[in-house]
């Protein structure tokens, strides 16, 4: 029903947080498979896809890659995201009854600073977003980023959070 697509470099704890997320949408029947886009990982980023059961793609084209998922919709969200409490409800009744593409509410728990909230705009996946491979297959280009994918949709909001990728990484 629904595919959940990643993109990482060198991202391993975080790709670990996000999928032991996704498990609970996997045993419910609402995720039938993980697709991790990779940039040149030097980690163990397979690895950990691999142990979960996830298609890891080093060398890829995002119009073959979305002609092979599984799923009749899609979830785009950064390594490191953890979609919060009720996710998986919400979003199986929404695919269900909607066409339109969503995003998980910002995190209240996790927010950026004030002034970064006012002088940047957020990051086209900072919430994820959901929408059907049909919609993704009728822009996507070879060459094109999931960011890229996901900039500019006009999508509604869902009442369940995401907390963002940033907050998974440790201070440097």
């Amino acid at each position: 029903m629904l595919t959940v697509l990643m993109e990482c470099r060198d991202q391993e704890p975080e790709l670990a947080q996000s999928l032991a997320v996704l498990v609970a949408g996997a045993v419910e029947g609402l995720v039938s498979d993980v697709v991790v886009l990779d940039h040149g990982s030097k980690d163990g980023s397979e690895r950990v896809a691999d142990a979960a059961g996830c298609r890891f793609h080093s060398d890829w084209n995002l119009g073959d890659v979305l002609g092979t998922v599984r799923g009749e919709w899609l979830l785009l969200m950064e390594a490191g995201a953890r979609p919060q409490f009720g996710w998986v409800d919400e979003l199986s009744e929404y695919v269900t009854l909607n066409r339109d593409p969503a995003r998980f509410s910002p995190s209240r728990t996790y927010r950026r600073p004030l002034l970064k909230r006012l002088m940047q705009p957020s990051p086209p996946l900072e919430t994820g977003i959901v929408l059907s491979r049909s919609q993704a297959l009728s822009v996507a280009r070879a060459d094109m980023k999931l960011c890229e994918l996901a900039r500019g949709l006009k999508s509604r909001r869902l009442s369940s959070e995401m907390i963002p990728a940033w907050a998974a990484r440790s201070p440097r």
